[in-house]
């Protein structure tokens, strides 16, 4: 990855927290230069549909294999774009091509009066929890998406658009094999999970990892959201209490006590365990 042009992406959004959209330059020379470095894009315009056969086409290209190397050799090297693609997979493989129904997301007010609705696909919204796709994407910067990908392993998964990028971009990299250091790492974050106790909720679970695999706060939680989206942090139950405000999405009902599943562990890693 070119140092000049992730620096170029990282200080349009970043600089000791997310810089303000009104202050936020996507043109100029170090616009182009990220361009054409693969790191910075166009702004893109993209139906639902479109986008949806975009990601049937690529999940037939990429291979479940590939997959699995890119997240193993994510966990020492931290390239967390490569980690990334794991969860945008394993979603894309639950979505049915389709068209867009639409149903109803959200509902807002004004002095207790209706004002409007938002909108999502609702083949979409029930071929997993926490997968949206909208109707039509126009003129969206994707800039902010590879800049959350690279990051912190993804922000946005779930997001048509962000499936969709996130496997493209996924497609066209060489990916090394994980190594003998990669695979240790990962049978410890197993065994963390194994021998949590049976009370955690996921927050105790990103503080228990922090010994484990070299990475910040917001990259723990992201790896254990991309563990929970493909089904080895799986619920017991989803009639649970949670704990006030949170961001979690995938994994917000798992405990301790549920450990991980096995199975989705085998179908993605078994060759290297």
């Amino acid at each position: 990855m070119d140092k000049k042009a992730k620096k170029i992406l990282f200080s349009t959004y970043w600089k000791n927290g997310w810089i303000d959209s009104k202050d936020r330059v996507l043109s100029g020379d170090n616009f182009e230069y990220a361009k054409s470095q693969g790191l910075m894009f166009d702004p893109i315009s993209i139906s639902h549909d479109a986008c949806i056969e975009a990601i049937e086409n690529l999940v037939s290209e990429i291979s479940r294999e590939k997959i699995a190397k890119g997240f193993l050799s994510s966990l020492t090297s931290r390239r967390l774009d490569w980690r990334s693609s794991l969860s945008s997979y394993s979603i894309a493989k639950k979505i049915p091509v389709h068209k867009y129904i639409p149903v109803i997301s959200g509902t807002s007010y004004t002095d207790g009066k209706l004002t409007s609705h938002s909108y999502t696909c609702g083949v979409c919204r029930d071929c997993q929890y926490g997968v949206v796709g909208r109707q039509n994407y126009d003129d969206t910067d994707i800039n902010v998406l590879n800049f959350e990908r690279i990051k912190w392993g993804g922000v946005r998964h779930g997001d048509i658009l962000y499936t969709y990028f996130d496997l493209n971009q996924f497609a066209n990299t060489d990916i090394p094999e994980p190594d003998d250091e990669d695979i240790y790492c990962f049978k410890e974050i197993l065994k963390t999970i194994e021998f949590s106790e049976p009370s955690d909720y996921p927050s105790a679970l990103e503080k228990r990892l922090a010994g484990v695999v070299k990475s910040s706060k917001a990259e723990r939680q992201v790896l254990i959201e991309i563990l929970a989206s493909i089904g080895v942090l799986k619920p017991g139950s989803y009639d649970r209490p949670v704990k006030g405000r949170n961001d979690w999405v995938f994994v917000e009902y798992w405990r301790g006590e549920d450990k991980y599943c096995h199975k989705a562990v085998g179908e993605y890693f078994g060759k290297y365990l």
